[in-house]
């Protein structure tokens, strides 16, 4: 199913969603890391969003 563009809020901002390819490219892009990296922090401490980010930003290498 499809992301529904056209409902976005303050919920939809604070996940992460793993299965979607842009956002995973977004974060890769933001934080300078590998779309696999995201992939792993997602798994690592789930889909929110300032989770994610603390973790890649705490572990790069």
């Amino acid at each position: 199913m499809a992301d529904d563009k056209s409902k976005v809020g303050g919920r939809d901002r604070e996940r992460v969603a793993g299965n979607q390819d842009y956002e995973i490219d977004f974060l890769s892009g933001k934080l300078g890391v590998s779309a696999e990296k995201v992939r792993q922090a997602i798994q690592a401490v789930g889909n929110d969003r300032a989770k994610v980010e603390a973790y890649l930003s705490s572990n790069k290498n």
